[in-house]
């Protein structure tokens, strides 16, 4: 059986003068050293600059994402905020964008023709004929939710031309900003759902607002005050908008960032088709 170190000799070992100092101890905490009468002891050697604590983090916080304005409420708020921004004062609060248009004018100022109008509202008729047509045959499956929304205007269009025509006006034949907006969508929506979407959302809700307002002025100038289905809707016009919003949003929750900033991007081009074919109206 291995006999065990006698105490006496291992005392003998602390009581060697001196022992390596490993370099893991130099610094604040040196100066290890023995005594003869075999007591270890450490001396804290002081320096004059304070210690400092080192405080190491198990995990590091990831730095907080940048929210867009309108983001806590649903991408939809996202889109209309910039929106707002490419209107003018007159023509929103938070308008940003200068009058460089005569269709930017206030309303009031406007100087409005029946065979201008004509043409506007043929070239509606096409853009809204092809957003329908769209979502109807739903080349990706999100277009199928916003199928018989309540805000479609073709047939309601349809009517209203079918009035000029009784009054005696020559119905003309779409031109080539209607045409050209109407190319332009069908060749989004087969592949760029988030862009088609954005254009769908500004020209249904522009018109449900702004629109509005315009058709009013313009019929107290040109028709007597007359209002056109084009600005009627069969129920309550706030809850229609409240019901294609709520979808929106719902489909925008699958996109990622990068696909909801395409969409807004997309604003811009949307402003200026609607705009060229707005412009009708004081042709």
């Amino acid at each position: 059986m291995a006999s065990l170190t006698p105490i006496s000799q291992s005392q003998s070992y602390f009581n060697k003068p001196h022992i390596p100092i490993p370099p893991s101890f130099s610094g604040p905490l040196s100066n290890f050293s023995l005594k003869k009468s075999g007591s270890l002891r450490f001396h804290l050697k002081m320096t004059q600059a304070p210690l400092k604590a080192v405080v190491v983090s198990a995990t590091t916080a990831e730095k907080p994402r940048k929210r867009y304005p309108g983001e806590s409420k649903g991408f939809v708020e996202e889109m209309r905020f910039v929106a707002m921004k490419l209107h003018t004062k007159d023509q929103a609060r938070e308008g940003e964008k200068e009058v460089k248009e005569p269709e930017e004018r206030p309303v009031a100022k406007w100087e409005p023709t029946v065979d201008g109008y004509l043409r506007f509202l043929v070239e509606s008729k096409l853009v809204y004929d092809t957003l329908e047509g769209i979502v109807e045959k739903a080349a990706f499956p999100s277009y199928a939710e916003f199928r018989n929304t309540g805000l479609e205007r073709s047939g309601k269009l349809a009517k209203d031309l079918e009035w000029f025509k009784e009054q005696g006006y020559a119905i003309p034949e779409p031109s080539s900003p209607g045409v050209r907006y109407a190319q332009y969508l069908k060749q989004l929506s087969e592949k760029d759902p988030q862009a088609f979407l954005c254009h769908f959302y500004n020209v249904y809700f522009a018109h449900s607002a702004g629109g509005r307002m315009i058709g009013k002025k313009v019929a107290e100038k040109i028709l007597n005050g007359k209002e056109l289905e084009f600005y009627k809707w069969d129920g309550d016009l706030s809850q229609l908008l409240q019901n294609v919003r709520e979808k929106l949003n719902k489909v925008a929750e699958d996109w990622t960032r990068e696909e909801k900033n395409h969409c807004l991007e997309e604003t811009e081009k949307s402003f200026k088709y609607s705009g060229e074919i707005l412009r009708l109206i004081l042709s």
